[in-house]
């Protein structure tokens, strides 16, 4: 999923939680100052001024851009920042103050203490919380690949450097001759027009900036093809692109280009999203906790071992990620997999589905040929373990709703228009999952239903998705 505006403040939402965070702390340490070691949310006039302080605050946050470039700031500018940020929402609430004529109910010095306490605490969390994302995950740097005509590529490749904060040049094609193995301003030339597709495949980009000689038609087959990935493709004008995705036309390092995508999400729909994967993230890990205490014990005495099982996916634009889930299978399940491949009702291998599979506890096949099923297929057939996956969901490694991630060795085998499916954030749930998905077993019609959510998404759709969901695992069908 893209957004209109890739380098605005909502690719780091995060930040706002670790704000709202910060003010519920400075405002403890605040009462605490003023009036000593009690609760301040137990008095019911300080709860109604930190709930209004919440609210001024997550509005300036958006309406402001406070986090706009936040991870390019460095300690002066977040300050700097960071200060107008306080300065506009303590500005708010004394208007609110005045206007309600509330003033007086409340200690000024208190509220003083809250602002310089805000300031002080929000800086430091953010600097941190940016060294923390940037040096351990790589947020921020987002892998561009460049592909651009011989005139066009030394340039191109400069200023992206200079201005294109966020993104970080993973190579570069010249087109219109075989540069490969040399080097461009810095940037590797790692493909050529004939080969850059294959170089793509194996090395996973986030985005794709073509700069073409001027009147120069960007190549149509190159296009689509990295389109039918799901790669998101800026396209620096003046040409005409018909590739058939959405389209905008933005500003990137100060250039006019052309974006593509399969699809565009707006700012309120972006944070609409992950709100409710976050609340949604809170509500599971709680089940989660509960599930914990009655299913670990059964699951440890029918299969002594670990009761969670980890497993590395491919999530977003080929980064991965270790999946958390209720073990419900056999220690040496994975060892078991190959040798029943063979039975796999996927074609291909590109997905893994058995009609009967052994290595679930408690499943065994009966001389009469029927199955008897264990703890193994309840856990899986009431879809509970996938539950821990809502840890997942607040790390931000999936939402609740996208397409499903596929093991390492599945998207070893994936063809270029396969990796479409990884176009977005991967979700426990999806469309195919709930379009009668134990019925399906040609790939290729996962990848479509898959594509199909990516162009059509919404929040109603996900909104739907996900009762239909509820319907599904309580209609028994399988285990997502």
């Amino acid at each position: 999923m893209y957004h209109k505006k890739p380098q605005g403040w909502f690719k780091h939402i995060d930040f706002m939680l670790w704000d709202v965070l910060c003010l519920h702390l400075a405002f403890v340490l605040a009462y605490i100052t003023r009036h000593g070691w009690a609760n301040p949310y137990g008095n019911r006039i300080y709860f109604n001024i930190i709930f209004v302080y919440t609210a001024v605050d997550f509005i300036v946050l958006i309406m402001n851009d406070t986090l706009k470039s936040v991870l390019k700031r460095g300690f002066y500018k977040e300050f700097a920042q960071s200060l107008k940020h306080t300065c506009l929402v303590e500005l708010i609430i004394f208007l609110y103050l005045f206007t309600t004529q509330d003033g007086s109910a409340y200690s000024r010095i208190t509220l003083y203490l809250l602002a310089a306490y805000y300031l002080v605490i929000s800086v430091i969390v953010r600097i941190l919380w940016k060294k923390l994302l940037i040096h351990k995950f790589g947020v921020g740097h987002r892998a561009l690949y460049v592909i651009a005509t011989e005139d066009r590529a030394a340039d191109t490749v400069e200023h992206l450097r200079k201005d294109g904060h966020g993104y970080s040049i993973l190579g570069l094609c010249i087109l219109d001759r075989d540069a490969k193995g040399e080097t461009v301003s810095g940037a590797a030339v790692t493909a050529n027009a004939d080969n850059v597709l294959e170089y793509l495949c194996d090395k996973w980009v986030d985005e794709v900036y073509i700069a073409l000689s001027p009147g120069q038609p960007t190549p149509r087959k190159l296009a689509d093809a990295l389109a039918d990935m799901g790669i998101v493709i800026h396209v620096e004008l003046d040409d005409s692109v018909g590739i058939r995705q959405q389209q905008a036309i933005e500003k990137l390092a100060g250039r006019t280009v052309r974006t593509v995508s399969m699809t565009m999400a707006s700012t309120h729909e972006i944070i609409f999203k992950r709100a409710m994967d976050i609340v949604g993230g809170l509500v599971g890990c709680l089940f989660t906790l509960l599930l914990t205490l009655i299913i670990g014990p059964i699951i440890y005495i029918k299969s002594p071992g670990p009761i969670f099982f980890t497993q590395i996916r491919v999530g977003k634009n080929g980064k991965k990620f270790k999946m958390y889930k209720f073990r419900s299978m056999y220690l040496d399940a994975e060892a078991k997999k190959a040798e029943l491949m063979k039975e796999n009702r996927i074609k291909d291998g590109l997905m893994f589905k058995l009609e009967f599979d052994p290595r679930i506890i408690g499943c065994e096949k009966r001389p009469d040929g029927s199955v008897k099923k264990g703890i193994g297929n309840f856990i899986r057939d009431y879809s509970i373990d996938e539950f821990p996956q809502f840890f997942n969901v607040l790390k931000g490694e999936l939402s609740l709703c996208g397409t499903r991630p596929p093991t390492v060795d599945e998207w070893e085998k994936y063809d270029l228009h396969h990796r479409a499916r990884l176009a977005i954030k991967p979700g426990i749930t999806g469309l195919w999952q709930v379009s009668g998905r134990s019925n399906i077993t040609d790939f290729e019609q996962v990848v479509e239903l898959d594509k199909k959510y990516i162009r059509e998404w919404s929040m109603g759709l996900d909104l739907r998705i996900l009762l239909q969901t509820v319907k599904v695992v309580l209609g028994r069908d399988g285990s997502m």
